[in-house]
């Protein structure tokens, strides 16, 4: 898989998003400076984060984003999706012409591999993520496994 920065930017900022959404819009400088993410960055993953309907920009004074549906309803595969972020291990990008204009031996490995890794960040919401913070921050990745484990 190739999970870039787009990507964990991405949701990184979304979840500092998640974490203040009932306060009313949150602006990107805020998340910029909280997060020490690059405020011309977040502009750009927040414009394609609006255009797949996850975020909803408030303009004026007192404007920012919001979610555009509960967090439990975005899971992480949405967000990271929605970034165009590829979540591909194979070398071909999944057209199966990697060596030689054929399928690789392994073709079907990496294959699966992208499958698993879509189920389990589809299977992460938002909500997840953010309960776990506001909970016991260290314990994300287990809590967030073990509830797949479960869910599975």
């Amino acid at each position: 898989m190739r999970l870039t920065t787009k990507g964990r930017f991405a949701v990184t900022a979304m979840a500092d998003l998640a974490m203040r959404n009932g306060n009313g819009p949150v602006t990107l400088a805020s998340i910029s400076e909280r997060q020490k993410i690059s405020l011309s960055y977040l502009e750009q993953l927040f414009g394609k984060l609006r255009r797949h309907n996850i975020v909803i920009a408030v303009r004026g004074p007192g404007g920012g984003y919001c979610l555009a549906r509960p967090g439990a309803e975005i899971s992480i595969a949405d967000i990271i999706m929605a970034v165009d972020e590829p979540i591909d291990s194979t070398r071909c990008g999944g057209k199966a012409d990697c060596h030689d204009a054929q399928q690789c031996m392994t073709h079907d490995l990496w294959t699966g591999l992208n499958e698993a890794l879509y189920r389990y960040l589809a299977n992460v919401n938002l909500q997840q993520v953010t309960d776990c913070q506001v909970q016991k921050p260290e314990a994300i990745p287990v809590t967030i496994s073990n509830r797949i484990a479960i869910a599975a």
